[in-house]
């Protein structure tokens, strides 16, 4: 039996369901230094913080994430590989990550 690369095999009556190899999400490699932005497009005007350069898997941002949200007393996500904190106060998440070891630089306005 030849396969067409070109489809996409839902089910086989050989084996069942087939199920598609997972792509593993890469990690995107930073320069070392965790910028901070200010950010309240598509936000009606609220304000929200996006740390960018953790060079750091999923589960872990997401720990870094709730350790954050938890000092600053806010919301926030992950989304992308970056950290999105519903505050504007940049300040305390940049002393909190520099206690953490990491080099930060807040960028933009």
């Amino acid at each position: 039996m030849r396969i067409d690369p070109n489809i996409s095999l839902v089910y086989s009556t050989d084996k069942g369901r087939i199920e598609q190899p997972e792509q593993a999400e890469q990690v995107p490699q930073g320069d070392g230094i965790v910028r901070i932005h200010k950010d309240s497009k598509g936000r009606k005007g609220k304000g929200v913080s996006v740390i960018k350069g953790l060079a750091l898997d999923a589960k872990e941002l997401k720990a870094l994430a709730q350790k954050l949200k938890k000092q600053c007393g806010c919301g926030g996500t992950v989304k992308e590989f970056n950290i999105e904190v519903q505050t504007d106060n940049r300040e305390q998440i940049k002393t909190s990550l520099e206690k953490m070891n990491y080099k930060v630089k807040l960028a933009g306005g």
